[in-house]
């Protein structure tokens, strides 16, 4: 493939029109001056995409209604319409591509000033964070901006530019190389970063890639990458340290009696021991989810809960005593709360933050179970999946609600139990992360059908192998000569 410029954003903006050279020169930002071990994990902080990704990826799954009226933002609106968001604000597809590269750049950073480190025995912890930062954001971008991993054809799909060193000059060379090639280079990065990890390096953990959070991040890439095997591996070490019910969200139990304010108080924190990695973003996600026109609605919501149906008739998840209505078909359950963030002291104005759960322990053991079926281990399957809803049906009993195939007949017609022990546990994904943008990541990997009506009564279809199930670059890419998507 031929050589391919793209623009780097994050250091683009250094940039001024005159006095170029004499502005390169000097060093580009204080990043460069980081010469102590201290100093480099004070930058890898930076290292996590600070960019939210639940708007757009929400608002173009199957979670998404028209409710008829509501906000009119376009990181909601187009994704809805499967339209490129004609939007490069927070919540955009393009503000999120932005976040991921300057995410890279500090990681690439960090790894610079320890290679040239006296020492570089001393920094063995902190290149073990950057390398998986900057797998985990290069994963990130690939598998929204480019074709879904399919070994058939990864060999040949367009990729995204994997970037290995940091940037001294304003325009550089990149080739958009194959989902192939950046999966390599993913794995690369995992593999070595993964084993140099220190938990005891961090003062708040769950602000960084952790054991937990990294092998947390290797159970979802070999999960696309379809290596089941090393799925379980990865699983298995994140609930290494015991009883797995004690780390999943208590939904059935307290989380059932909480306030809508407690439950926002303690969804997205450190100290939730669901979650295993966070990040602190610039957002509006967290006033818009339940406001925006396009979302979950009464009809949607019964339809997103439906799976509870496989336990009895009567059986409830517990997300349903946590649902609220403000107003009319505005649905939401407490989860994602925005806070706002002073420009400094004694300003007025400032920015909405929202934390984000990057990992948690429920997504984990998700991507275990569906292991499993592929390894032709639909007991191990069940038995998770059994774990996972004692702690989610109201009123779980082992004896009662234990699934078994017959059950899983019933529910969804088939013969073949894997494919209903797989219908299921996709189904429980769905419940338990709808306004959250992850549904969409499951659609995904199995090139599902997406169909969506509008109150005038318009039905839009985005069909399996559709282009625009592939997030469009940025606008400025394209003046920088990369490629775009095809549409």
């Amino acid at each position: 493939m031929s050589r391919k410029i793209i623009n780097i954003f994050f250091y683009t903006l250094l940039l001024t029109t005159a006095g170029c050279k004499k502005f390169l020169e000097k060093n580009p930002d204080n990043r460069a001056a980081v010469s102590s071990p201290s100093q480099v994990s004070q930058l890898l902080g930076t290292a996590y995409p600070q960019g939210n990704y639940m708007a757009f990826t929400e608002s173009i799954s199957d979670n998404a209604a028209d409710k008829g009226r509501g906000g009119q933002e376009r990181t909601n609106v187009d994704p809805y319409f499967f339209r490129d968001v004609a939007d490069n604000q927070q919540d955009s597809p393009e503000n999120y591509w932005n976040a991921c590269y300057t995410a890279i750049a500090a990681a690439n950073q960090a790894l610079e000033t320890i290679k040239n480190a006296a020492d570089t025995s001393l920094y063995s912890a902190q290149k073990g964070e950057a390398l998986v930062c900057r797998a985990y954001a290069h994963f990130m971008l690939v598998t929204l901006f480019a074709k879904v991993y399919d070994p058939a054809t990864a060999a040949q799909d367009m990729g995204i530019p994997y970037v290995t060193t940091p940037e001294n000059v304003v325009f550089k060379n990149y080739d958009r190389r194959t989902v192939a090639y950046v999966y390599q280079m993913i794995e690369q990065d995992l593999v070595q970063g993964l084993p140099l990890i220190d938990d005891t390096k961090y003062t708040i953990p769950r602000y960084h890639f952790t054991k937990a959070a990294a092998n947390a991040f290797a159970a979802r890439f070999y999960l696309f990458k379809q290596d089941y095997a090393k799925v379980v591996t990865h699983a298995n070490a994140v609930f290494a340290a015991g009883n797995i019910t004690s780390l999943l969200r208590p939904w059935n139990t307290t989380y059932r009696t909480m306030t809508p304010q407690e439950l926002f108080a303690i969804y997205q924190k450190a100290t939730e021991p669901a979650n295993l990695l966070l990040v602190e973003t610039v957002s509006n996600w967290g006033r818009d989810y339940y406001s925006v026109r396009y979302g979950m609605n009464s009809a949607k919501r019964d339809e997103v809960f439906a799976s509870e149906q496989l336990f009895s008739d009567t059986s409830e998840w517990a997300f349903r005593y946590q649902t609220y209505t403000l107003g009319t078909n505005n649905y939401l359950i407490p989860k994602i709360n925005e806070y706002f963030v002073r420009n400094s002291v004694n300003a007025n104005i400032g920015l909405p933050y929202v934390m984000v759960p990057l990992f948690t322990t429920e997504e984990v053991l998700f991507n275990r179970a569906e292991a499993y079926i592929y390894l032709n281990n639909v007991n191990a399957t069940l038995q998770d999946l059994d774990t996972y809803a004692s702690t989610r049906i109201v009123g779980y009993d082992a004896a009662n609600h234990k699934i078994t195939p017959q059950k899983l007949q019933d529910m969804y017609g088939s013969t073949n139990v894997r494919l209903n022990a797989l219908n299921a546990l996709l189904s429980f994904k769905r419940a338990e992360y709808v306004q959250e943008g992850m549904r969409w990541f499951d659609l995904l990997r199995y090139d599902i059908e997406v169909k969506h009506t509008t109150t005038d009564g318009q039905t839009l279809v985005l069909e399996a192998g559709s282009p625009m199930r592939v997030f469009q670059l940025p606008e400025s890419v394209r003046l920088s000569g990369m490629p775009l998507n095809p549409r």
